[in-house]
Formats: C-alpha cells, structure tokens, sequence
C-alpha cells in the first residue's frame, strides 16, 4: 500500500519544538501503538537552518551564488570573511554548487553587506531568489494606500479615521483630505484589505486599494523583444499597470524582474496584463529558479570550453616549433632567421604564449591576487606561481642572449602547455561535477511546466479552459489533469476518479486510487481517467519543493571527515611553495659546489635551470583541489542517489554516522507491525450484552486518536451495523455523522499516557487500558480474566482490560500484523554486523512474542514515550553508535536522542522534524539500504582521499627529482600541470560511480557480510 499523503504538509511550524517536547506526554494504550498527532511532515528539518525569509529569534537564511572559487581554500576564504560581517550567525559555503547559505540578524546588516563582503574578498557574488519567487511573504502588519472618494472637510476625514481605527486589526491610520489619501497599518491575519474598502464604503464613502507595502517579486522571461522600440513599449505597458513597484528588464538575458504588491495583483493577474496589453506581441514565462542556475552553471562549463580550446589553438603551434619544427630543414630555417635581436621562432613562440598567459590565463592571475590580498591560498596560485616563473625566465633568457650573445634555451611551451593542461582539467572537472546534480535535476524535472486551469464564469459554472504557468497556479485553482499527464500541484480531488503513480515520490511502484477528496501529490502521473483537483499547496509548500530542498540543503552540508581536508587545504599552497623553494635551493647549490655531473644538466642549459624546472614542477603537479573535493562529491552523489530511491539525507553528518552504526532500536507499532490494528476478540466476563459492551467501549474510545481505539470504534460500528450494510458505509464515511446516532454521551474525557482512557457515560467511570490502569485505579482483575489476557498477549495480541464503574467487564484483544519484511530485515542487519533492539510500551509478553516472530532477541518492554529516549542513552554510553526508527509520531524524543533518527514512513501524518533519515516508504527494507549507502558512500570518499593524498605524496617527491639520481625520471613542468589537472578529475570521477549504487533486495540482504 503507498503511504497516505492526506493532510500532508512540508511547511515549517513554529510549535515544532513544542510538539517534540508533547511527545512525552502521548498515549501508549498498554503500552503499545503511539498517538496520531496533526503534524507536519519534514518540520525544521535542519535545527540550524531557518527557513528563508524568516527564522527564529527574527534571524533570516539568505543563498548566494559565489562565483570564482576554485577549491576548498577558497570557499574557506568566503566563509572567514562571511563570519567576520557584524550580524551574521552562521555561514557556510558549498564548493560544488557555488553557493553560501548565511544565516543572519536582519537589524544588524542587509543582504547587501553580505554581497559587498563576498566581494571584498573577491569573489563575485548575486543573491539568490527563494525557489517560490511568487509566494507571498509573511508579514505581522501591513501599510495599506487607499484612495478615499466623497470627503469634503476635515469632519469627514475624522469620522474616516475614527472608523478606521475603531477596526479590529488595525494598528494605526491617517487620512488625508488633500490627497484623499489613506494609510491604514493593519494586520492582515485579523483584517483583510477588502474589510477596510467595505468599512469605509459603509461609512458613506468610495474606497479602493492603490498599495501595500507587502512586495513580492516575479523573475520573468519575455519573447518578442527585438528592438529598443519593443524595450520602450514594455517599460509602458509595465509603468500603466497598479501594483507594480520596480521592474527592470535586462536586454541581454530577456528577463523581467518586477517587484509587485500581492494586495493589489496577482502573479497570474500580472502576466495576463502585460501580455494581453501587448495585445499577444509579448509572451511571458516565469523562470524557474533552478533552471536559471542550471544554465548559469552551463555557461560556465561552456566559457570553461571556450577558454581551452583557445589555449590549445595558440599552445599547439608552441609546442609543434620546439619540437616538430627542428626536423623539418625548410621550415626551421625559417624560424632560424633573424628579425631584430631575436630568430623568428622565438618571437613567434613569445606573442603566441603572451597571449595564452596574459589573457586566457588572466583568470589565474585575478584569483591568485584576489586570495592573497585576503591572506589566503590556493590553486590559482600554485598555478600563477609555475607559469610566472617559466614565463619570465624564457623571457630573459631571451633579453639575456640579446646583450650578452649567451643564448640560452627558453620554456615558452611550458607555461602555454601548463595552462591549456589546467583548463583542461578545469573543464572536465566543471562537466563532471555537473553530473553529481543530476538528482536535484532529475527531482526539479518531474514538475510539469503547465497546468490546465479551468475557468469559471461569474456564477461559477466552468465555462472553458486554458493552459497556464505551473508556477503561476494558486491555491484554490480548479486544475484538470488528463490521463498521462503529472499532476500539476498538491490538492484535492474534486471530480472524477483515476490511478496515480507516485513511485517517483513516495518510492511505492503500485498505482493508487484516487476518487473525490482524495489528496494527490504534485509531479505524480496520472495514470488512466480524467482528474479535477484542486489545488491546495503550490511553490515551496509542495512535497516536492520540499524534498527538492532537503536534497539541496544535504548537499550544501559539511559532512565532519571534510574538516581534514579543509585543514590540509589551509597549509597545503605555503607547504608547497615552501618544498618549491628548497627543491631550487638544494639543486641550486648542488650545481653550485659540483655535487653531480654535467650531463645530468639539459642541453644547453646550466644547474640554475636544472633547479628552476626541478622546482616549477613541484609546484604545478601539487593538487589541493582533489583533497577539496573528495568529500562534497561523494556527499552530493549519495544523497542524490538516496532521493531516487525514497530515502532522504538530512546532511552529509548525518551519512557519516549512519556507516558506523551499532545499534538499531526498532519502534513496535507502526515500524515493525503494519500499524492497522484490529480487533481479534471481545470477551464480557458479567451479564451485559454484546452489542451494549461494545457501545459502551466504542462510545468512550470514540474521542481518542489512539490507533487502538479507533481499532475498536471500528470494530464496534461493524457489529452495530451488520444488518445495513448501507448505513455501515455512511457511518464509516463520516465519524460525525454516526456519533449521535448510535454512540452514548461522554463527559470528563481524559487520555492517561502509557495506561488507557477514563471517561464517565451515564455518571459512571469507565476505563479502558492495561492492568496498570486499572491497578491504579482500585480494580482487581480476577484470576481467569488475567489468564485470559496472559493467553492474548502470549500469541503477540495486546489484551486491553474494561471497567465500568468499580467493576472490570471485559476484555478486547488487538492484534497489529508483522510486516512482511521485518523478519528478513533484522537477519540482514545481523548480517551488517549491526544489532537490532525492540523498544516498545507493550508489556512483555507482547513484546518478547513479537520479537521472537522478527527474531529480536534484546527487548525493552513497557517503556513510557520519554523512556526511549533513556534506553537509548543507555546503548550510546559505551560510545556506539545508536540508530532509532520510528514511525515519527510520539518518538519524536527518541529520535533526538539517537545519533541516527530514522522516519520511516513519511507518507503519513509524522513528526518528523528530530529524524536525520526520511524514509518515504513504509518499508524496512530502507533501513538497510540507508546504513548500507552510508557505508558504500563513506568507503568512496576514504578511496577518494588516497587517491588525492597518495597523488599528492608520490608526485611532488618526483617532480622535485628526489629519485632522478638513480632513474634519470624528470617529469617536464607540462607534464606535470597534466597530472595536476586530472587528479582532481580522477576524484570527481571516483565519486561518480556511486551512481551504480543498488540498493539490497530482499532475496540479497541475507547475503550482506560485515565489510
């Protein structure tokens, strides 16, 4: 069965901590099953992270785009100079996706000082939209502009003020009889703009709306601008329309920024102006935030493209005159003869490398100057550093031949190669690291780019149909979904019945039904009928925007082996440069004192150039960018490829942890049992009927959301409707309906976590729970009634006792059916390595019935929900590592608690927000793949460290000619910009592979051995 997305909301609540802290005070009826809360998926899914636009304690998340990073030096750089900025609480900044989350206190500095910081630096650097560019921000009050028709003096506008102020909602107005202006600061949560222009009309005066200082802003694509006529005709139509505040057009890239009042115009309302003023000549689309990066990001691999392959047009006819040349007598002649003081040859070898260095490798220059003005290092520099330094010499070894008449051989092809070889690693590195986003692109793809919006004319009969915008839809849009076509939004069915497939989301392969008022999750396939939904959760507030940026959020993240390489990365490029320099000095004074012969000496060259080459290559062959990106690569990929298969990856800690796991604490109800419990048996043991037991208990469990107990009001409708299988179907459609017709009145209803229910029908006590209850409340439970209950919960039944009045009447037993899986599961944990535990309020027969079914020998029994939390401690004091699943509702504190929370489920109401893995499918099999990803992804990124720092420790020893005593090797400068540039490309490609990760099957797990 797919997991039930009804109610499903991905927002962030601000009682998200307070129900967490709730959790303890849920029901467990005898211990067993958790309470089902009204809870929002994916809530403050990273503690640390406030949502955009507004976080706790008033601080705002703000993304930036940095461009020009190059390694983790880098990025280490912008965030130092984030930090430093007065106002900013946290920043981080991802290499790969070149982009920085801040978090900061918006009274004490403005996006703008966090612009202008990134580019003191020396980056550049744009803010970046929130990925709902169209979705209303929240506000607590309001500046409303009325303009106010029918005032005539300055009574008039008293009595206007009067009215105004006298409204529920608003904070303040002032009126203006001169202008017949209005400004009303209300709070739109009690008032809405609509109830100012009603009370004022009811006063006797005209009223309408002209602004609200509630802005929003819309990024737009324009066809149908060709000249600067057509710009002009635009900025008209824009500058005639209400409600715009500031639009500006960029001719180049044909997008329409526009900064609107919501109050006054919709997005929607607004796109439908402009076009249909320009009377169909301009056409407009709203550009998605995620393709506009994507196509930043391919410009940049294309400029990347452009760059080398112009350093290989001007670098190959170097390269061919050093070597090639000589060996054929007509053209080297040429190259012989003399013009000036130099031959032919080598001015052509000086313009064409002076333009591979001072042009196409101006960018090195820039960024090497731009780290060491802000006291760092990096690539860049090593870079500048060894074509500088091959550069100049050849150029004076050339000004030097021409005074002294001692020519001697320049290394022009060695600064030109060196750059073309760096460009091209740059290249594939910037193609490669592309492809470690498929998963985010793959996610943003399954929304579809239009919708078929149902019109409906002034009576609300639907008149038509038109295709619009996906991002322009708003709530409350009817929307028509045709068969093979995605559903466009998260809503409601409101006419007519199909099967969706919602693998691509929830991970479940079986088609679902959808009739009338069920919910439909957008970027899902309709499958066969024609659907009208309509539409209740659009842009951020979808499931799948939801996702999108919990994938996006992993990725940004820091995952703890990263702070090594950061750390090496800090003292790598002066390590070098230091290596680079007693490379030079000891061959230098070597040379010097005679310490090895001439022939070792290049041909027509001298022991200063045998040391200058020996050291240029120590610095171009050393890498930081392998060791910057072994970790962030592999992190991407993983929780890419845990997003295509249903498991969600709050950060890259979170997959650090999961690969060392110990411990695996497994929930009962709802995790290791199916969570649909029914009632086996019902048992009276006194003269009362039935039917009259079983009214009498449906009526008290009627007010509970307890699984158990809407277990039993279900159980009972049954009995009470056998004869009318038609009432039985109204009653089970409608809970309300049914209550006054068949179920007794209940006063002083009360929930008693971890024990049952009390309540008092007909001015008697009646309770409904486990022997604790009942003991705590005086009631014996006589012999044969206890031995009855010792049988339920011996064959993993919950036996659940009743009184009525100061007498126990009765006992029900429940039985939650095992999934499928979960005993293969907990054998293939074993397998792992990895222990399972049962944790559950059950009591122990129960408990040790069920485990013994899954294979669970060490279980933890009557538990209260603030005890799992305990247990688990108790497991981490030997320093393991502890995993906790849950089903997410009342194990909220357990979850925090672990080191890994697992959520399993999340297709139905959860709590979700303690939990570091989302488990969209109710299946245990996940379990598995998520400690088995982590363990694979992990493996990748310590081979990924060997290979950079391995690199790293046989390269440079070779290039400083640590081993050319014995085996004459001497690895040219060029070539060692080559190695230089594909050990970072060797890393990327390393990480790519986990894109083969398969998760285990079932027929596989049990094969699954401790690596």
């Amino acid at each position: 069965m797919a997991p039930n997305f009804a109610d499903l909301q991905l927002s962030r609540l601000p009682g998200a901590a307070d129900r967490k802290a709730a959790g303890d005070d849920d029901l467990e009826r005898g211990g067993s099953g958790d309470v089902l809360e009204d809870v929002r998926l994916l809530d403050s899914y990273e503690d640390n992270a406030p949502e955009s636009g507004a976080g706790e304690g008033g601080m705002r998340r703000v993304q930036v785009r940095v461009t020009g990073m190059t390694c983790a030096a880098c990025s280490n750089s912008v965030e130092e100079a984030l930090r430093g900025v007065d106002g900013v609480l946290r920043a981080s900044v991802a290499l790969l996706q070149n982009k920085a989350d801040v978090v900061y206190d918006p009274s004490l500095v403005k996006e703008v000082d966090i612009k202008n910081a990134i580019e003191d630096a020396g980056f550049e650097a744009e803010i970046l939209p929130e990925p709902n560019s169209s979705k209303t921000k929240q506000q607590t009050t309001l500046l409303g502009q009325f303009t106010i028709g029918g005032m005539t003096c300055a009574a008039c506008v008293n009595s206007v003020e009067g009215i105004l102020r006298s409204l529920p909602g608003v904070k303040g107005a002032v009126v203006a009889l001169a202008t017949s202006l209005g400004e009303v600061e209300y709070d739109p949560a009690l008032i809405s703009k609509d109830d100012i222009v009603n009370a004022i009309e009811d006063a006797g005066f005209e009223a309408t709306l002209v602004q609200s200082s509630q802005q929003d802003k819309i990024i737009l694509g324009v066809a149908g601008v060709f000249s600067v006529m057509d710009v002009h005709f635009l900025e008209g139509i824009l500058s005639s329309l209400k409600g715009i505040r500031q639009f500006h057009f960029d001719s180049t890239s044909a997008e329409l920024d526009i900064l609107f009042d919501p109050e006054v115009v919709t997005s929607r309302s607004l796109v439908d102006s402009i076009e249909g003023a320009s009377s169909g000549k301009f056409k407009l689309h709203v550009m998605h935030p995620y393709s506009r990066m994507t196509s930043k990001d391919v410009e940049e691999t294309t400029n990347m493209f452009r760059l080398f392959t112009s350093s290989l047009f001007l670098s190959i006819p170097v390269f061919l005159i050093r070597v090639v040349c000589p060996r054929i007598p007509m053209v080297y002649s040429l190259l012989l003869w003399r013009c000036g003081p130099f031959l032919m040859g080598d001015w052509l070898k000086w313009a064409l490398v002076s333009i591979v260095q001072f042009v196409i490798g101006r960018r090195f220059y820039v960024a090497a100057g731009r780290a060491l003005r802000n006291g760092s290092t990096n690539m860049d520099v090593l870079v500048a550093l060894g074509t500088s330094a091959s550069y100049f010499y050849s150029v004076g070894a050339l000004l030097y031949g021409a005074l002294t008449g001692y020519w001697s051989p320049t290394y022009f092809e060695t600064s030109s190669m060196l750059i073309t070889f760096v460009l091209l690693g740059k290249y594939l590195e910037s193609l490669a690291k592309g492809k470690t986003s498929d998963a985010i692109k793959k996610l943003v793809e399954l929304a579809p780019a239009t919708a078929l919006l149902l019109v409906k004319d002034k009576g609300g009969r639907y008149i038509g149909e038109r295709e619009i915008d996906a991002l322009l839809m708003q709530p409350g849009d009817i929307l028509k979904v045709l068969p093979g076509a995605k559903v466009p939004a998260d809503g409601a069915v409101e006419w007519g019945s199909s099967y969706v497939n919602e693998s691509m989301v929830t991970g479940e392969s079986i088609p679902v039904l959808k009739e009338v008022n069920s919910s439909v999750i957008g970027g899902t396939i309709n499958l066969h009928g024609v659907l009208h939904i309509r539409a209740t959760k659009i842009g951020s507030d979808a499931v799948l925007s939801q996702i999108i940026s919990l994938v996006e959020t992993a990725q940004m993240s820091k995952a703890p082996i990263q702070k090594f390489a950061d750390f090496i990365a800090s003292i790598f490029v002066p390590t070098v440069v230091a290596l680079s320099f007693l490379t030079f000095l000891a061959w230098y004074l070597a040379g010097a004192f005679g310490a090895y012969p001439e022939e070792w000496l290049p041909n027509k060259s001298n022991y200063f150039v045998l040391a200058l080459m020996f050291s240029i290559s120590v610095v171009v062959i050393s890498c930081p960018c392998a060791l910057g990106l072994a970790t962030p690569t592999a992190v991407m990929v993983a929780t890419g490829v845990g997003a295509n298969n249903g498991v969600l990856i709050k950060g890259g800690e979170a997959l650090e942890r999961a690969q060392k796991v110990k411990y695996v604490i497994f929930d009962k109800t709802g995790t290791l049992t199916q969570g649909k419990a029914t009632v086996t048996t019902a048992k009276v043991f006194n003269e009362m009927d039935r039917g009259q037991f079983l009214n009498l208990v449906a009526s008290a469990e009627a007010s509970s959301e307890h699984p158990l107990g809407k277990a039993i009001v279900e159980y009972a409708r049954h009995f009470h409707f056998f004869d009318d299988p038609s009432e039985t179907d109204d009653a089970t459609n409608s809970k309300e309906s049914t209550i006054p017709g068949w179920l007794q009145d209940v006063t002083e209803f009360s929930a008693l976590p971890g024990r049952g229910i009390q309540c008092f029908i007909e001015g008697k006590r009646v309770l409904v729970g486990n022997r604790k209850l009942l003991a705590e409340s005086g009631i014996a439970i006589p012999t044969h009634v206890d031995n009855f209950v010792v049988e339920l919960e011996e064959s993993a039944k919950t036996g659940i006792l009743v009184a009525y009045g100061d007498a126990l009447i009765g006992v029900l037993g429940v039985a939650d059916p095992l999934k499928r899986e979960a005993a293969v599961v907990v054998e293939g944990l074993k397998k792992m390595g990895v222990s399972p535990v049962m944790v559950t309020g059950d009591n122990w027969r129960t408990a040790r019935a069920v485990a013994k079914e899954v294979g669970i020998e060490d279980v933890r029994a009557e538990v209260m929900p603030a005890g799992k939390a305990e247990v688990i401690c108790s497991f981490q004091k030997d320093g393991s590592i502890v995993a906790m699943v849950g089903d997410g509702i009342n194990d909220s504190p357990a979850l925090a608690a672990s080191d890994v929370g697992m959520a399993i489920g999340a297709g139905t109401d959860i709590a979700i927000e303690a939990a570091d893995y989302v488990l969209m499918r109710n299946n245990l099999e996940d379990v598995i793949t998520a400690i088995d990803l982590s363990r694979k992804t992990f493996a990748r990124i310590r081979w990924n460290y060997v290979f950079a720092m391995a690199y790293n420790v046989i390269a440079i020893p070779v290039a400083a000619g640590v081993f050319f005593p014995w085996l004459r090797i001497v690895l040219p400068p060029w070539v060692a910009g080559a190695c230089m540039a594909f050990s970072s490309v060797s890393v990327v490609c390393s990480s790519l592979l986990l894109r083969r990760y398969k998760k285990p099957r079932l027929t596989t797990i049990l094969e699954i051995t401790v690596e």
